[in-house]
């Protein structure tokens, strides 16, 4: 059975958030062409996951550049390492993925990026070659629902946005077939339109939820 990870990072909920409510509009479409995909929901909010603090950071090192053991580790470093690399080999075992996320403060919340640290596991989600790090989760596909408050498309702000970007660069980094962000932005600056943006951004979830279990099927 193949599954998807729908992973959000919007402490808000779904009554309030308005990305979340487009993210479910996308998970209806995608479950009537694909009721046979396995659904996770992961909420970076409430998920207990490993952070790069300096216990993280030296246990990698040591077992990456210096030739330690698991068993050589300090018992923190340990208990931090084995934690990430649960993530990473859950992470692995899905052929969807879909990020939704706003934008803050022209990234994303700090929460998205430290998730991502967990995956970037040598061996496991990339490799080391002659030629340059290689991606290892090849034929998955995902895609990344972003709220703006601003409007940044076409604008000279479009430079500034760093949390999509970012999100797009790691995950094909990692191997991963990223389709188009879907985006909704400008609520900020036109309130009276909200529900107009919601509903257009809803459709175009919809259109990107077909594609992406039509693209997949094609590979079954």
């Amino acid at each position: 059975m193949e599954r998807l990870l729908y992973v959000t990072a919007n402490p808000k909920g779904l009554e309030k958030s308005k990305g979340l409510q487009i993210g479910e509009a996308f998970l209806e479409a995608f479950k009537q062409d694909r009721p046979d995909v396995e659904i996770k929901k992961m909420d970076l909010f409430t998920l207990d996951f490993a952070q790069m603090d300096a216990d993280l950071v030296s246990a990698r090192g040591k077992l990456a550049g210096y030739g330690y053991t698991l068993d050589q580790l300090t018992d923190t470093e340990r208990e931090k390492i084995l934690k990430m690399l649960a993530l990473a080999d859950e992470f692995i075992t899905y052929d969807y993925y879909v990020f939704v996320s706003p934008m803050w403060n022209l990234s994303s919340p700090a929460v998205l990026k430290a998730f991502l640290d967990n995956l970037f596991v040598s061996g496991k989600t990339f490799a080391h070659t002659p030629n340059g790090p290689k991606g290892l989760l090849v034929n998955k596909k995902a895609i990344h629902i972003q709220t703006r408050g601003g409007q940044y498309t076409g604008t000279p702000l479009q430079e500034m946005e760093s949390g999509d970007r970012y999100l797009n660069i790691a995950l094909s980094f990692l191997g991963i077939e990223v389709m188009d962000t879907v985006i909704a932005e400008g609520f900020d600056l036109y309130p009276q339109k909200i529900p107009e943006i919601i509903e257009r951004a809803k459709e175009d979830a919809r259109l990107a939820a077909k594609e992406i279990a039509k693209a997949k099927a094609f590979q079954i």
